[in-house]
């Protein structure tokens, strides 16, 4: 069984002191792509320290998150724009709108994502949003960029169907992770109408875990508990399930 985590933040602190087993674990499971959403500029250095660690596992994307959209946007935009054209990354992320901490920026956010899509389809490469208290903002967002060839992958995703079938008509992805596992969030609902072929897994370690660990660090060997889960939703074996969401992790970032 093959298996990626398309969004984790493996570089994170909370990983400094077993990182070696954090992916050793996700490899005896059948991990073998991480792929590491950038939050902001002062996470970058420890982003590629990781991946140069891990060579051909860890893959690193650039953009500036919304909750970090802040006074110095500009200047943070400018640094996303410089390393885009320094080198090559997976994709644009994680970028998108977030309502639910923080109002003061909303304009400026709305500016962000917009130029962030823009380098994305200037590079050639995806996108990976975060969105919070804002999914319909940033799905009418999105969609004059999909129309000119943008694709991606609306992580995190836990609403309705609704909103589902918005996402998929423009060709992306809905990146699914611990929220799958909790009761009450109705998600496994909406996926029982969903194909396969619109899915792929994440953990966003070390957030967002599953049950049975929920309240605990996330890491990526927990993905286990999201495709069990996702397995019994979709009543087919899981092996199905790691074929059909790798495959389409390695469409959406070319793998």
């Amino acid at each position: 069984m093959t298996l990626i985590d398309t969004h984790c933040h493996l570089y994170l602190p909370e990983f400094e002191n077993d990182i070696e087993q954090i992916i050793q674990r996700a490899e005896t499971l059948g991990v073998q792509g991480f792929y590491l959403p950038c939050i902001n500029s002062e996470v970058i250095d420890d982003m590629l320290k990781l991946e140069q660690r891990f060579s051909n596992r860890c893959f690193p994307m650039m953009g500036l998150h919304p909750c970090y959209v802040k006074e110095d946007y500009k200047q943070e935009l400018r640094i996303v724009e410089e390393w885009l054209n320094k080198r090559k990354f997976v994709a644009v992320g994680e970028i998108g709108l977030d309502f639910y901490w923080d109002t003061n920026f909303k304009t400026q956010q709305y500016e962000v994502f917009e130029q962030q899509m823009q380098l994305a389809l200037q590079h050639g490469i995806p996108i990976v949003i975060h969105s919070r208290n804002a999914i319909q903002e940033a799905i009418d967002m999105v969609k004059p960029f999909s129309e000119k060839g943008l694709k991606g992958i609306f992580h995190c995703f836990g609403e309705g169907y609704e909103m589902a079938t918005q996402i998929i008509d423009m060709d992306f992805m809905l990146g699914i992770g611990g929220v799958l596992t909790y009761k009450k969030s109705g998600l496994a609902e909406t996926l029982e109408k969903i194909g396969l072929e619109h899915l792929v897994l994440e953990t966003d370690a070390p957030y967002l875990t599953p049950v049975p660990f929920r309240g605990k660090r996330n890491e990526s060997s927990y993905l286990e508990y999201i495709i069990k889960r996702l397995a019994e939703v979709k009543q087919v074996p899981v092996q199905e399930i790691a074929a059909i969401t790798t495959t389409n992790a390695e469409k959406i970032f070319g793998s």
